[in-house]
């Protein structure tokens, strides 16, 4: 079920909310948390079905918040909100709404949401595309207990992981950090095979790629050694490199979903490395709530600049 409600209020539509779910035969709903995605037109698309398909793991309330800030001569436009809910089977496992904030009301984003959190539940921030430069103290930030960003959707993703460092706070995460599970974990277990004695490291990825940079920080970090980086045509982190005393230990995933483990005295073994999709990726950060202790140890190891090879 749909409902359209144009310069309305935030009253208004938890009223809406209200009666859409009794009229789906929903009056009550057992959902998890609230999901606010903060994202602009272009994108509002893909951000809502990203996170209506991660709802049906983790069934919330979706509030989409897009600010429309007019400009030349109409810049000064009067406020206004317009509002659509989906209850019900048009919105997957939860419910969705989508606010449109115009003029000045987009500066006051945090208190037209406030009133539309799930009382009682965790509430998660999630940036698809461009982010605050401080998460936790913008006005939607503060209203969530976990932050999500996307540093590869920034104008230079490398380059803005420094100030994701420098403001960094307990519940900040981001996309490029948990697009390095499946890699961490099978560097993990590359080492539970006995492997020792790193005397070196590189990561291999295409040029700016933030999680080929927060990968080598967390090997440099954890290994004590120096991670080269080493720009290649990609797609994403195409290799990954660690010289031991005893031969060299190295995943290679130059395309598609398979990637080759190689170790010192064991046969090559083929192993699934799909690149996911953001619904897999937001699903994934929405089973942890608390402080990611790891990634903020890696966003805060310090690199020295340097120029990146090319393969």
């Amino acid at each position: 079920m749909r409902t359209e409600l144009t310069d309305t209020t935030s009253s208004k539509i938890d009223r809406a909310l209200l009666a859409a779910r009794r009229a789906v035969g929903s009056p009550t709903m057992g959902l998890v948390l609230t999901l606010v995605v903060v994202t602009d037109e272009e994108n509002a698309y893909d951000a809502v079905r990203a996170a209506s398909e991660a709802s049906r793991e983790h069934p919330c309330r979706i509030i989409a918040v897009i600010k429309r800030t007019a400009r030349g001569p109409h810049r000064r436009r009067q406020s206004r909100l317009d509002a659509e809910l989906r209850v019900g089977s048009d919105a997957g496992s939860g419910e969705i709404v989508v606010l449109r904030l115009h003029g000045e009301l987009t500066s006051q984003a945090g208190s037209v949401v406030l009133p539309l959190l799930l009382p009682d539940a965790p509430v998660v921030a999630w940036w698809p595309a461009e982010a605050p430069a401080d998460p936790a103290r913008d006005d939607l930030g503060r209203l969530a207990q976990r932050r999500i960003t996307d540093s590869q959707a920034a104008p230079d993703p490398v380059g803005v992981l420094a100030a994701r460092a420098a403001s960094y706070a307990p519940g900040d995460t981001d996309l490029a950090w948990t697009r390095l599970t499946p890699w961490r974990t099978l560097l993990a277990a590359a080492f539970e095979q006995k492997v020792t004695g790193v005397t070196g490291a590189a990561v291999e990825s295409e040029a700016d790629n933030a999680s080929a940079e927060l990968l080598a920080r967390w090997l440099e970090g954890r290994l004590g050694v120096p991670v080269e980086r080493i720009t290649t045509d990609g797609p994403v982190i195409t290799r990954v490199r660690m010289d031991t005393a005893a031969g060299e230990v190295r995943v290679d995933r130059p395309a598609g979903a398979v990637a080759a483990l190689v170790l010192p005295g064991w046969p090559d073994r083929t192993v699934a490395l799909k690149v996911r999709s953001s619904a897999e990726l937001l699903a994934e950060e929405l089973r942890w709530l608390g402080a990611d202790e790891v990634y903020a140890s890696a966003l805060r190891v310090a690199r020295p600049a340097q120029a990146s090879l090319s393969a």
